[in-house]
């Protein structure tokens, strides 16, 4: 992956917040199983804790995956295409093209040594089945840890059968013995009266509950925190009439399914009435929900809340915008049962989705102005259950309006926050349904077509943009038309039809202006209006218009649209010569798109680096800033620089590096940057910390015999080697002999696998 230290731990595993008891001997199974096999699946009933399992084993084993140790969390994940799409966000691999999403995974994965842990399958077993064949199938360093309920039938699939805690013999006393059940629940209940102990006077007792509760964790969780309020024979009588109530009223099922039922029904039946209205009116949210969507959801109370988490039902942990509360995936399913049991369910989803449109309405208007940071941070941590929202409309004709107008207003996150691709996935569903024209339509049109041509999608783009045009004419809908000119301008930008786009800029703004809007797009029509004029060659116009509207943003505190300006000026100042200007610029424009995790200003700010770079003589900073432009063009969806216009100096930088490097050199450089993510590469960019870049080990071989390696590691055979250094054969061969002698190899395989390693050493 490159010599370039990542800073920090690679990988995304969730902090451990309690303790971990009776699996040692679990862990060193799936540990010893992961190390023969390639996917390996942790079965058990529901709260027998398969994920925790999971969590430390894998954390066990960060050093063996070079490239991480990753965590994707599907419980609320409900559309089974969003899969692929939810494994990419997991793994910080962001993909705003329009390409089939499994196929950039297996892109992302294919020559990487990482384990994903896929947890909570047992709802989408046939799509996370097929997506793990498929990945394990090209990606030879790839390690599976799957949980489910289910097997996930696979060939090469590994099974781990994830028991319920160790228990003494209910007929005999521990008599001192240590075993995990009631090692947990003493530890669960200590934490909530800290006086409690297990005695010899009480194990017995505990022995008991912990039987009722089948050795099951999250049953003896939920008992334990019991303690505080209750003695133990009242658990224990508890438990028992709640067993009895399940026995008359169901026959059959799984016994250890029944146990947890059980532990949880008489966990809820000893909540309050407002604690048990709270529990099931909060199980339509998904992920975590703050205190806000609580009260307005579901008429929840921070006091009521409390008691919840207080119960161990809900888990309390701060978020970005304060305290944020989630339910474990078994409870939140009891309380969608009993929401349906009550007849509750439909309106508290309505209810939800109500709350997350006025939350992107909200977001849509506070974009232009000083809380876009925040905007986009409580976006991004909502993103479960916008997704959820939307699901919701368009699950129904009566939500398509809704839907449409959810998709429009998102613009600003989908465009603004790293979520292209989702985003325009989103617009060609909404836009499949069968919705008269209107005004929320035409909006989705806009959006879509602004997505679509960032990706490079211009046919889909124009499209989507001249439907608008139409409608917008024909109803008189000024904002719209304003709008989808603007977009259509810059599918001309991007074609190279500059006159046109320059033409259809100037349109768009005096459309702006008469209707008195003032926002992000608007600043852009100006900002775009002033590439077109760099393409142009004039750079004092391009100068004059984005430092007009740098100056705009400024005054109201914008900063997304802004730094786009400020990227213009970084061009502007490179064409001048002005080389410390320009890169101060695009520092300045690639540190705010960090913050935003927008991957085109991202991009664009590397690309001007490398640029400068190559000007003022740093051939080979340049060639590793272009490697990793490369990686994340490949992410946007379009690599502008195979544009007239926006590939000429990148054209121009590419070539002066090769002539000071060589074409090896260079493509040695090229592959640094080809192997960053996108955090080391805008660390890089912005020389953040020292890089320390490990020269290769010297070579015994001449520059010619180097040269020949290069080819047989090319697969090249030595007639091709020939023909290609214009010398004859058996100077071929005899090139290939000393080589092999000097290296003390005895084969063409071993001289590829030497190269390689070289090259990975940078």
């Amino acid at each position: 992956m490159g010599a370039f230290a990542r800073s920090g731990q690679v990988g995304n595993l969730p902090a451990s917040t309690t303790g971990f008891v009776g699996r040692k001997h679990d862990v060193a199974e799936v540990k010893r199983l992961l190390a023969k096999a390639r996917l390996v699946t942790l079965t058990g009933v529901g709260g027998v804790g398969k994920t925790r399992l999971a969590l430390h084993a894998a954390a066990d084993l960060r050093r063996a995956f070079t490239d991480g140790v990753w965590f994707v969390e599907l419980a609320h994940i409900v559309d089974a295409d969003l899969l692929a799409h939810t494994v990419l966000g997991a793994l910080g691999a962001h993909d705003d093209t329009g390409r089939d999403q499994t196929s950039v995974l297996v892109e992302h994965l294919r020559d990487r040594q990482a384990l994903v842990v896929v947890d909570g399958c047992e709802h989408l077993l046939d799509a996370v089945a097929a997506l793990a064949d498929t990945l394990l199938r090209v990606a030879p360093g790839l390690r599976v840890l799957a949980t489910s309920r289910e097997r996930l039938d696979v060939e090469g699939e590994h099974l781990w059968q994830v028991a319920p805690l160790g228990l003494p013999d209910p007929q005999e006393p521990p008599r001192g013995v240590s075993y995990p059940a009631l090692e947990l629940f003493a530890e669960r209940a200590a934490a909530v009266s800290p006086e409690f102990a297990l005695t010899a006077a009480n194990e017995m007792l505990v022995a008991e509950i912990c039987h009722l509760l089948g050795g099951i964790p999250l049953a003896i969780e939920l008992a334990a925190v019991r303690v505080r309020l209750l003695p133990l024979e009242l658990l224990r009588d508890g438990l028992h009439d709640t067993y009895r109530l399940l026995a008359a009223g169901r026959r059959g099922g799984v016994p250890r399914h029944q146990t947890l039922r059980a532990a949880v029904e008489w966990s809820y039946a000893l909540c309050t009435e407002a604690e048990q209205n709270l529990w099931r009116r909060v199980s339509v949210f998904a992920g975590s929900f703050g205190l806000e969507a609580a009260a307005e959801v579901c008429d929840g109370s921070l006091e009521v809340l409390s008691g919840l988490v207080d119960r161990s039902v809900l888990i309390g942990e701060q978020g970005v915008d304060g305290v944020r509360f989630r339910l474990l995936e078994p409870l939140r399913q009891f309380g969608r049962d009993r929401l349906r049991a009550v007849d509750e369910e439909e309106s508290l989803r309505r209810r939800h989705r109500d709350h997350f449109v006025a939350l992107a309405e909200r977001g849509e208007r506070e974009w232009f102005g000083p809380s876009q940071p925040d905007v986009q941070a409580r976006m991004r941590v909502e993103h479960a259950n916008l997704r959820v929202a939307l699901d919701h409309c368009l699950g129904s004709a009566a939500g398509h309006v809704v839907g449409l107008h959810l998709v429009g207003t998102l613009w600003f996150y989908w465009a603004g926050c790293g979520a292209l691709g989702e985003g325009r996935r989103w617009v060609d569903r909404v836009l499949g349904l069968a919705c008269a024209p209107g005004a929320e339509r035409a909006k989705v049109l806009w959006v879509g077509g602004y997505l679509a041509t960032v990706q490079g999608d211009l046919g889909a783009a124009v499209g989507m943009l001249e439907e608008c045009r139409e409608y917008a004419r024909e109803v008189g809908d000024e904002s719209a038309l304003a709008y989808s000119t603007h977009r259509l301008a810059c599918t001309k930008l991007i074609g190279d039809e500059l006159d046109r786009a320059a033409s259809l800029f100037e349109e768009s703004w005096d459309r702006y202006w008469k209707l008195g809007l003032l926002n992000s797009n608007v600043l852009l029509a100006r900002i775009e209006l002033g590439v077109v004029a760099v393409f142009q060659g004039d750079f004092d116009r391009a100068a004059e218009l984005c430092a007009e509207a740098r100056e705009l943003g400024e005054r109201y505190g914008e900063q997304w649209a802004t730094a786009y300006a400020t990227w213009v000026l970084a061009m502007c100042a490179f064409a001048r010569g002005d080389f410390a200007a320009s890169e101060a610029l695009a520092r300045e424009c690639l540190r705010v798109k960090r913050g935003f995790n927008d991957l085109l200003g991202l991009v664009l700010a590397v690309e001007v680096l490398a640029w400068n770079a190559a000007a003022r003589g740093g051939a080979s900073r340049a060639a590793v800033l272009l490697g990793a432009a490369h990686e994340i063009w490949s992410s946007v969806g379009y690599p502008m620089f195979g544009s007239r216009y926006f590939g000429a100096p990148h054209g121009v930088c590419e070539r002066a590096a090769i002539g000071v490097l060589g074409e090896r050199a260079f493509g040695v450089a090229l592959r640094q940057g080809m192997a960053f993510g996108s955090e080391e590469a805008v660390g890089f960019a912005l020389e953040e910390e020292p890089v320390v870049v490990e020269a290769p080990p010297p070579t015994p071989l001449t520059r010619r015999e180097q040269e020949v390696a290069d080819l047989v590691a090319g697969g090249l055979s030595n007639k091709d080697i020939a023909v290609r250094l214009v010398i004859a054969r058996r100077t071929a061969e005899g090139h290939v002999e000393r080589i092999l002698q000097k290296l003390g190899f005895s084969s063409r395989t071993q001289i590829a696998t030497w190269i390689a390693e070289r090259q990975r050493v940078v």
